[in-house]
């Protein structure tokens, strides 16, 4: 039996020039641990990438973007990665960390160096790969300008 592909929705939220990203929680059986990643998760079933990433973002980090546009689809052998975009309208003080080790934004040098510092783990922190690859892009297009 072949198996299906997991889809998830995240999302690229920037406030002058920087990158929302959550550091993962530093725990073994999840994808990238420890690693710098963006919001987002899993599709419920029936629900819409939109619908999906808007339910993420209230869930993890207490926040719902005015607008939310999408940038991209990524997939690979086990995983369909809906990218939107949107700005981050609100002071990081007003986002309530619900998952994940901590938060920051990252300058577009963090993401060419494919790592940032954290205050909470108290040293520098890897990108997980496709979250780098993705926002390299993101850069390179620059869709929000």
């Amino acid at each position: 039996m072949k198996s299906q592909s997991i889809e998830v929705a995240i999302a690229i939220l920037y406030r002058s020039g920087r990158f929302l990203m959550q550091l993962r929680n530093d725990i073994p059986g999840i994808l990238y641990p420890g690693c710098w990643g963006f919001f987002g998760g899993h599709l419920e079933p029936g629900e819409t990438p939109e619908v999906g990433m808007r339910r993420e973002l209230l869930e993890e980090i207490s926040y719902s973007p005015p607008q939310l546009a999408a940038f991209d689809c990524y997939n690979d052998a086990h995983v369909i990665r809906h990218i939107f975009h949107a700005p981050l309208t609100v002071e990081l003080n007003q986002l309530v960390l619900q998952e994940g080790w901590d938060l920051g934004l990252l300058t577009p040098e963090d993401i060419k160096a494919g790592q940032a510092y954290s205050e909470v783990a108290g040293q520098v922190r890897p990108l997980g790969q496709p979250h780098q690859t993705i926002l390299l892009d993101f850069l390179a297009r620059k869709p929000y300008q």
